[in-house]
């Protein structure tokens, strides 16, 4: 991960060390901030976001919880992201929007027409793991819970949220695995601390509920709908923990994850102790819809270069989901 030459601040595009943030801004006490993380990935047809819309979409929403007002469309956010990318000449990148309150006064409750900032950067950050998207990861379940839903509401991606996430992970690298899994309030499974979690069991893919106290991740939605576009059954319903240990292939989704195997949790080897089959079927078709590979039927691409065909995608469905439905039979 790397600093890039500019970011986008309260409306403007700036070098990187000129966005400065007071000391007293009400975010850095009180946790009041909202954001999202979006990848974008390079094409053939240039580099193009994954879902834009939709996590902008989430960023407003997260910010209605918490009754922050943006200040900005959801268009001119949209904007804003294509407006960084190029300025950066950027094939591919990790961004970062956030929303939260500047500096205002001191006090759990803002001070009526306290600040809201707005920024936006992008760096270049590969895989979030590391080679466990290509080897799995090994992950324990965290002795940390996620919090129930009348606490901190789980749906809404709040900067606060993730003193949680940081407990889980700490725990879990100072104990010499890649991630922590947490359980929910009620000791059934939830997330990990920055991912949502997908059992395989028998072909059959299960992942917990929106209930279960886990940010519902636009991956997570991604991999549903492929799953079903691949013929795969998915199910959301309560998983206990052992379901960990009996599952045939388990592996966790997210922005930054992306889809990454778990080979080992609480040092027992899941299946075979390396990527499934279906995970990998799976990770076919997520990153063939930026090599062309998958078509992208949803249209779920936005490209940076304006003149590129807007949600381009291949025809060919043969080389759309061939590799896929070829790992597809290699698990029959």
């Amino acid at each position: 991960m790397s600093n890039t030459p500019f970011l986008w601040h309260n409306g403007q595009i700036k070098p990187w060390a000129e966005a400065n943030v007071h000391v007293s801004a009400h975010a850095l006490h009180y946790g009041s901030s909202v954001f999202e993380g979006e990848r974008v990935y390079a094409t053939p047809n240039g580099p193009a976001f994954f879902r834009l819309e939709d996590h902008t979409r989430r960023l407003f929403e997260s910010a209605s919880v918490y009754e922050i007002e943006v200040g900005y469309s959801e268009d001119e956010i949209n904007a804003a992201c294509v407006e960084l990318i190029r300025a950066n000449a950027m094939p591919s990148a990790y961004v970062r929007p956030i929303v939260f309150r500047g500096a205002g006064g001191l006090g759990v409750l803002a001070k009526p027409g306290a600040p809201v900032e707005v920024a936006l950067i992008a760096l270049n950050w590969g895989a979030y793991l590391g080679d466990a998207m290509e080897h799995g990861a090994d992950v324990c379940v965290s002795s940390w819970n996620r919090p129930a839903a009348n606490t901190i509401p789980s749906w809404a991606k709040a900067g606060g949220n993730y003193l949680n996430s940081q407990l889980v992970g700490l725990e879990a690298r100072r104990n010499g695995y890649d991630e922590g899994i947490a359980l929910g309030h009620n000791g059934l499974l939830s997330e990990g601390a920055g991912e949502n979690i997908f059992v395989v069991k028998r072909g059959k893919l299960f992942t917990p509920p929106s209930s279960a106290g886990i940010l519902a991740g636009i991956t997570r939605d991604s991999v549903i709908t492929l799953a079903a576009d691949l013929g795969i059954a998915v199910e959301e319903r309560d998983l206990p923990r052992e379901a960990l240990y009996s599952a045939d292939e388990v592996f966790m989704t997210g922005t930054a994850a992306e889809i990454t195997p778990v080979r080992s949790v609480d040092r027992k080897a899941i299946g075979k102790g390396a990527p499934g089959p279906i995970t990998k079927a799976l990770q076919q078709a997520f990153f063939g819809l930026f090599d062309g590979r998958t078509e992208d039927r949803w249209g779920w691409l936005e490209f940076v270069d304006a003149q590129t065909c807007h949600h381009a995608s291949s025809n060919d469905d043969s080389r759309a989901h061939g590799p896929a439905q070829e790992a597809m039979r290699a698990s029959a």
